[in-house]
């Protein structure tokens, strides 16, 4: 008989924690959730206290049996899953379904993955914590009764396939709400004035940027100023020096991790939480799924060594962070390394990326205060009110600045900026000014790092919820799509003052451009219209917030779990009830104009395959869909004429007609029987006769098979294939290896190639 049995959510934490328990302790995983609701039935009993029924699903039989079998074999059995609300729950279902004795169970938990946190959690084990259980099952019964009724009324109101969510809908609210936002907004032209300026006196060279601190509404204005700037006296009005201080970050939260990963690392919210499950399972970094910034007592003594010896005691500044988040629901540590002294770990690249931010984040947050000067100088002139800013920043004492600076998706300060000295009344001579066009932006679309931001600020969702929400929205749905958004290109006029003369210069200004952005597509504004107008309570921010609230009453034993679904469930059920009822249906249409040329109508429509502009009526109309990002809403008419000039005959080749249009995998050319792929960024209204010949010359040689080089006296050939070159003889095909140049080859080479490498064959699958 074992002595003992550990079970913990995944293999790699298994693995990392048997190095440390030895022999006497055999360490097993339950692979996640080894039981759920009923994937195809509502699975909650609903007259008696919305019971949940769990299955144990097929794939996970095997582990349940293994387990069982090495839980009989055991004298006690250690249920080591996560210590969040999720790996309570998880403890609980190996609990019941293992069968498994109170008398020989311990339920232990720990933060890190070390062998002090591993050994101290088996010297203080406890029982599974029912409340943190409840307050899973609360959520996740009322999450499963949202989407199991919603769902079927998407189906028959708007299309099939379709979902809502509890979490998942507000967040697409977030981002419907927002592109209205930019539809409503009006840009308004504004004109900038820069001015470069050389101190009297001062070494050649030396110069000063500054900005006029008024700016004009158009042209006219920016010119009369300029008009007036030439051969004017311009001097230092007054000086403003005030000292100031930068104050570290918090150490990592879940959500601060996934936003500062994101801006800082491009990674997307799922990439950095999967790289951060790995790095907490070998033993890198605390528990990735946090609330807090609490540091423990070990961490900030290990941070201010590491801190004192590397950068000298001036640099330390130990310091506890207060938990700003709502609600914030466990009472571990922030996201931190285990070992501070560890500064680089072995993995791959991105994990390696994420363990440094993490690491810098930890140590910094411990770091003393960075001490600046802020000088704010105003320059005027003799011919005008108006008074020109000049502003700096130099860094006095660097402190934590010396290792990290937290980023930002909002405009920042510019860089350290070391003015040459100046007084009050030293002469400024003009340099060169120059007065630009520029327009108010709208507000910024989300991107996955902004909207976990909003999310947390409004307090929906917890730290596990937030990748899972925006991946089923993206991926799952297609609700919204994460690309860039190019902006308006607007037509300029710029002025520039020189040597005494005013000249114009024309730019094109971009207006509202965005890369990695959150852009919602027409079905995704459809569905949050429609659940607005007929659920309003459950899209109410307000509400899924206090849902999230009422949840952590039950975490803490203040509230029992079934009685808050009863409370939400009566007048969530007879709304639906009411609008399966009714004889309302989403139809979304909107008359753009007429086509200039025919004067034929032009509708923007949605239909069953999705958004499309239809010109005419009756059996000559036209069709054309939406392309990714155009919303029916905001699509204007010239675009939609656009949209209507494909299919478009390029011209012919070899007798047959080249078409160019556009399907739902993207833009390609019809010619005779096949269908060629353009090349991504390629316009199928702008592509020329010359550019389509090529891709199918490129397309047919790929389709034979053509021949680089031929040896007939030993019957070998190397052919450029679907998947690059490769060599055949004898009837068999041998791989090319990496980085050869196929057409150098001679024939010694192939036969080498041939002697040292096996053919290619299909592989087959064992059953």
């Amino acid at each position: 008989m074992e002595e003992n049995l550990v079970i913990v959510e995944s293999p790699a934490k298994a693995g990392t924690i048997q190095k440390f328990l030895g022999k006497d302790y055999i360490v097993k995983s339950s692979f996640g959730h080894i039981r759920d609701l009923h994937e195809s039935s509502l699975s909650i009993d609903v007259e008696h206290g919305f019971k949940p029924e769990y299955e144990i699903p097929a794939d996970k039989k095997k582990v349940v049996a293994e387990l069982k079998k090495a839980a009989k074999g055991a004298k006690t059995v250690w249920l080591a899953s996560d210590e969040d609300r999720e790996g309570e729950a998880i403890s609980w279902h190996l609990f019941e379904t293992l069968g498994l004795k109170k008398e020989n169970t311990r339920r232990i938990v720990f933060h890190e993955i070390t062998k002090n946190a591993i050994l101290h959690a088996i010297e203080n084990p406890r029982d599974i914590d029912m409340n943190l259980v409840d307050a899973q099952q609360a959520r996740r019964v009322l999450d499963r009764l949202v989407g199991f009724e919603l769902s079927p009324i998407l189906w028959k109101k708007i299309q099939p396939k379709l979902s809502a969510g509890r979490v998942q809908s507000v967040a697409l609210r977030l981002i419907v709400d927002r592109e209205r936002e930019i539809m409503a907004f009006r840009k308004e032209q504004y004109y900038k004035v820069e001015a470069i300026f050389h101190p009297a006196g001062s070494a050649p060279g030396v110069k000063v940027k500054a900005t006029l601190d008024t700016r004009f509404p158009d042209i006219a204005g920016a010119e009369e100023f300029l008009g007036r700037c030439i051969g004017a006296s311009f001097s230092v009005r007054s000086i403003d020096k005030k000292e100031g201080v930068r104050f570290p970050a918090a150490p990592f939260t879940t959500s601060s991790l996934q936003q500062e990963a994101a801006r800082k690392l491009r990674f997307s919210v799922s990439q950095t939480m999967s790289i951060a499950q790995k790095l907490y399972e070998a033993g890198f970094i605390t528990y990735m799924r946090t609330d807090s910034t609490n540091l423990s007592t070990l961490a900030l003594g290990t941070a201010k060594k590491y801190i004192s010896e590397n950068f000298g005691e001036e640099y330390s500044k130990p310091r506890q962070y207060k938990t700003k988040s709502k609600g914030a629901q466990e009472a571990h540590e922030a996201i931190r390394p285990t070992y501070i002294e560890h500064t680089e770990i072995q993995g791959t690249p991105q994990e390696q990326k994420l363990y440094e931010l993490i690491w810098k984040r930890t140590v910094a947050s411990q770091m003393a205060d960075a001490k600046v000067m802020r000088t704010d100088i105003k320059v005027g002139m003799d011919k005008g009110p108006e008074t020109f800013s000049v502003q700096a920043t130099e860094v006095l004492f660097d402190g934590f600045l010396k290792l990290y600076i937290e980023s930002s998706e909002e405009p920042q300060e510019e860089d350290e900026v070391i003015l040459p000295v100046l007084h009050t009344g030293d002469v400024m001579e003009e340099d060169g000014m120059a007065a630009e066009c520029k327009f108010t932006a709208p507000p910024m679309r989300y991107s996955e790092a902004t909207l976990v931001k909003k999310l947390e600020e409004l307090g929906i969702g917890r730290p596990s919820t937030y990748a899972p929400t925006i991946s089923t929205l993206t991926k799952g749905r297609g609700y919204i799509i994460k690309g860039d958004k190019e902006g308006e290109k607007i037509p300029v006029t710029n002025l520039v003052l020189k040597n005494g003369s005013v000249s114009t210069v024309k730019k094109t200004e971009i207006v509202g451009a965005g890369k990695g952005r959150l852009l919602p597509q027409e079905i995704g504004m459809i569905v949050t219209d429609y659940l607005v107008d007929n659920f309003g309570r459950i899209l109410d921010y307000g509400f899924t917030a206090d849902v999230e609230k009422d949840f952590d009453q039950v975490a803490e034993g203040q509230m029992a779990w079934n009685e808050l679904i009863a409370a939400f469930y009566k007048p969530f059920h007879t709304q639906v009830e009411k609008t399966l009822n009714d004889h309302q249906y989403s139809h979304v249409s909107r008359e753009l104009g007429t086509d200039p040329k025919d004067g034929k109508p032009i509708i923007a429509r949605y239909g069953q395959y999705g958004p499309y502009v239809q010109k005419g009526e009756g059996e000559d109309r036209q069709f054309a869909s939406l392309a990714p990002g155009q919303l029916i809403e905001s699509i204007t008419l010239e675009d939609a004429l656009k949209l209507l000039e494909l299919p478009r005959n390029v011209g012919q080749y070899n007798g047959i007609d080249i078409i160019c249009t556009k399907g739902r995998f993207g833009p390609y050319i019809k010619y005779g029987d096949r269908n060629i792929s353009l090349p991504r960024g390629s316009d199928p209204l702008n592509i020329d006769l010359d550019s389509c010949i090529k891709l199918i010359d490129q397309a047919a040689q790929k389709r034979s098979g053509a021949v680089l080089l031929n040896f007939p006296q030993s019957d070998i050939q190397v052919i450029d294939g679907n998947y690059g070159p490769y060599i055949k003889h004898a009837g068999q095909n041998y791989r090319i290896p990496k980085g050869t140049d196929a057409s150098a080859l001679t024939e010694a080479d192939c036969n080498s190639i041939i002697a040292s490498t096996k053919p290619t064959g299909r592989k087959t699958r064992k059953k």
